[in-house]
């Protein structure tokens, strides 16, 4: 039976996990915990049920609980379930964004680099991305055109804040990730060829049938302005620009991310 806490105020005790704590706060662990994540909305919600992660608390309008919410409150059995008129939730920051609905869980244990990438054909490999939008669109087009997971150097984004979440629509639940070293060793332990995505004289163009060909590729894209390190361009077995039209010389990383992935998906 559901545990229905009616508020008031975003004062009451047991809402400081959507309201009062920062992302970094939430990453380190919360009451003893091993770090909780923000879902918003009743589809990302449903995403994390579905992969068996356990829901902590949620937060909802009060007219969602019989409607678009109803059978996301069934299933989180006896996590508490916080709800209030749309005028007390409207004083949480971005409210509008969370569509009525937000719901705290425990983050899954993390992969390891071997975990994720054994025996897959395509990976996406994200170099110094601190951008939360960047890095969750770059997964939920990982996810929709062909790659078998991510590793994220440990400079990279959260995929697990709250905007990272929101941007990938979820896919952060779906498709496998990990943490990795910088200089890729680990990837190339495990067989894969590395395709570095810069703007060099002696890179080969993204419609070079060779690329296609490779057996087991990760594509590797960095930050945007930056780029990639020089060490990460000079070690990669590729150097990969997209052909450009009108003379613009670059595309924003998730563009670049949608077009690489399409082209070289396995």
């Amino acid at each position: 039976m559901a545990n229905i806490i009616e508020i008031a105020d975003l004062g009451a005790p047991g809402l400081e996990v959507f309201t009062r704590l920062t992302d970094a706060q939430l990453r380190r662990g919360w009451e003893g915990k091993n770090g909780v994540f923000i879902a918003e909305g009743v589809q990302i919600a449903q995403i994390a049920l579905s992969v068996g992660l356990n829901p902590v608390a949620l937060l909802i309008e009060k007219k969602h609980l019989l409607g678009k919410a109803r059978a996301l409150v069934a299933a989180c059995g006896n996590a508490p379930v916080y709800t209030g008129d749309a005028e007390v939730l409207a004083q949480i920051t971005g409210y509008p964004l969370t569509r009525g609905v937000l719901a705290a869980f425990d983050r899954p244990q993390l992969r390891s680099v071997r975990e994720v990438c054994a025996g897959k054909r395509r990976i996406a490999v994200l170099e110094q991305l601190n951008d939360g939008a960047n890095v969750g669109a770059l997964f939920r087009c990982a996810a929709a055109l062909g790659m078998d997971g991510l590793a994220l150097t440990k400079d990279c984004c959260d995929p697990y804040s709250r905007r990272a979440m929101r941007v990938s629509m979820g896919t952060v639940l779906q498709l496998p990730w990990c943490w990795c070293d910088g200089d890729l060793s680990e990837l190339r332990a495990l067989g894969y060829q590395t395709a570095a995505f810069a703007l060099c004289d002696d890179a080969v163009s993204l419609e070079d049938e060779r690329l296609k060909s490779v057996e087991q590729l990760a594509i590797v894209l960095g930050a945007e302005g930056s780029g990639l390190r020089e060490a990460t361009i000079q070690s990669a077995d590729w150097r990969v620009k997209i052909p450009m039209a009108h003379g613009v010389d670059s595309l924003n990383v998730a563009a670049a991310g949608a077009v690489a992935f399409w082209q070289l998906r396995g």
